[in-house]
């Protein structure tokens, strides 16, 4: 037959499972957050296509945004600022990052775009953001995004008005691959990024 637990026993069992789950949500709350927007379309997340459809006469602007979250050291920023596309025609944006410091640091970068109503009307055909980027120190790179705006919205009640659609880009420094620790791998410039220096 078991004792049970005396109180101060119990309440530190149970704070110490509280701070363990919320270490855990803590660390995993990217990714999952990532992953339920990309799921529901919920804050204006992206859909992934192969192709566009092809362009019709209706443009809208596309307006480029970049920022970092706490702590990564990276310089990050569009090239360049906004595009005028029309609806179902193909573009093409680059976004510069470097790594001012004197470590290899990895990064993976959430989006969003805004208003949410045109979040799942925008598609992307290829991404920087659908793989982890891994600068070597002093490293400067131009990351592309090819994109395009579904005709669908011009049917939607809600998003058919909206003029000017931004997407949004945060880095956040994620942990290095065993291969980068274990100092074995080779830097090699990532496929989706071309080197600028």
């Amino acid at each position: 037959m078991s004792t049970p637990l005396d109180p101060k026993r119990k309440t530190v069992l149970q704070l110490g499972v509280v701070i363990l789950t919320m270490g855990t949500l803590a660390w995993a709350s990217v990714p999952l957050y990532d992953l339920f927007c990309r799921v529901t379309g919920w804050g204006g997340a992206t859909d992934v296509a192969d192709a566009a459809p092809g362009a019709i006469r209706q443009e809208v602007t596309i307006r480029f945004d970049a920022n970092k979250a706490a702590g990564m050291p990276w310089e990050f920023k569009p090239v360049e600022h906004s595009q005028r596309i029309h609806i179902g025609e193909e573009g093409l944006a680059f976004f510069e990052a470097y790594n001012p410091t004197d470590r290899v640091i990895a990064g993976t970068a959430s989006f969003n775009v805004a208003p949410y109503s045109a979040g799942a009307y925008f598609s992307k055909i290829q991404c920087f953001c659908f793989e982890m980027q891994v600068l070597e120190p002093g490293q400067r790179v131009q990351m592309p995004v090819s994109y395009f705006v579904e005709p669908e919205i011009l049917e939607d009640r809600d998003a058919r008005f909206v003029k000017t659609i931004t997407l949004s880009y945060t880095f956040h420094e994620t942990d290095l691959p065993d291969e980068y620790i274990s100092g074995q791998a080779a830097l090699d410039v990532p496929d989706s990024a071309t080197d600028v220096n």
